[in-house]
């Protein structure tokens, strides 16, 4: 066989196998620091918007759990997961975040998404 079929049969299989697979996604290297450098200013103990929602992101624990209207994750499910709806600035434009900066960049958003789909996970 010619080195020229192995490349193209290589990149074929690659192709094939490869494009579906992605890797997980980790809640403490890839969310947490996305979240950190744009959430976390407005949402965690004493800040306007952990009093206005209850809604902390300082940790794993606070954002699982949501807000006092009810959660913000659904593991398993970006869709339904209010989180995503207000990164995606598709809420009302009163409650779209982050507040009054522009929307985060579309890879981090689908980062997350990714990581909601992949179950949420406290890894």
């Amino acid at each position: 066989m010619s080195r020229k079929r192995v490349v193209l049969t290589g990149l074929m299989t690659l192709l094939m196998f490869g494009a579906g697979c992605t890797r997980e996604v980790s809640f403490k290297q890839d969310v947490f620091p996305i979240l950190s450098d744009n959430c976390l200013s407005c949402h965690k103990l004493g800040t306007e918007g952990y009093i206005k929602s209850g809604l902390s992101m300082e940790d794993y624990g606070g954002l699982m759990k949501g807000t006092k209207f009810g959660p913000v994750i659904i593991p398993g499910s970006h869709i339904n997961s209010t989180l995503i709806i207000l990164l995606e600035r598709k809420g009302h434009p009163s409650i779209n975040m982050p507040k009054d900066k522009p929307g985060l960049p579309e890879s981090k958003v689908e980062l997350i998404r990714k990581w909601i789909d992949q179950g949420a996970k406290n890894n």
